[in-house]
């Protein structure tokens, strides 16, 4: 097993960690390793997989509809053609 220092830690993140260890029964060292595993045991999901996860958590509520606002036309691009704006 490998050995790993944490250099220049905030004294509040330490006390955040031995008090969430001291809630959990473990120490320390054994909580920032369930953090370390819980963080990296999947990869970030892909725009296609939070899509049909999402979709997951709000069929069973029949879905949701969202109201798109009607579009406008586009508005003409600011004029930077004037003296104030010469170098």
């Amino acid at each position: 097993m490998a050995t790993m220092t944490i250099r220049n830690l905030d004294d509040e993140l330490k006390a955040r960690l031995r008090i969430r260890a001291a809630q959990h029964g473990k120490s320390m060292e054994e909580e920032a390793r369930s953090i370390l595993r819980e963080a990296l045991k999947s990869e970030p999901l892909s725009g296609k997989e939070l899509v049909q996860r999402i979709r997951e958590m709000v069929e069973p509520y029949g879905g949701i509809e969202l109201e798109l606002p009607p579009r406008e036309p586009m508005r003409e691009p600011p004029d930077f053609s004037g003296p104030e704006f010469d170098p």
